[in-house]
């Protein structure tokens, strides 16, 4: 299994794939599903370097389920699993069970 170590304030994301079901029950085919914007943090780096030589925290960690913003990242892929490169800017909320 690849290991990565993310630099500065960038987190790698697995991207969790959309319902294809409808709360209701509707099958919904691949053309119509969104673009996934929910994935699981698998790698988080030491944080945005400061002027004042200290590291600004990352507000995630790995096993975290996070919401980000469209079109953002780097598509890598790891291990055969859809992955995004984001800046921790790019994240919008952390979802709590």
């Amino acid at each position: 299994k690849t290991k990565m170590r993310m630099l500065h304030d960038c987190v790698l994301v697995e991207k969790t794939e959309p319902e294809s079901v409808t709360p209701g029950g509707i099958v919904l085919p691949d053309a119509a599903k969104e673009k996934p914007l929910r994935g699981k943090v698998r790698a988080v780096g030491p944080g945005k370097l400061l002027e004042s030589g200290q590291r600004a925290l990352v507000g995630v960690k790995p096993g975290d389920e996070v919401l980000y913003t469209r079109y953002v990242g780097h598509e890598v892929d790891v291990d055969g699993d859809e992955c995004l490169v984001l800046r921790e800017s790019d994240l919008v909320a952390v979802v709590e069970k």
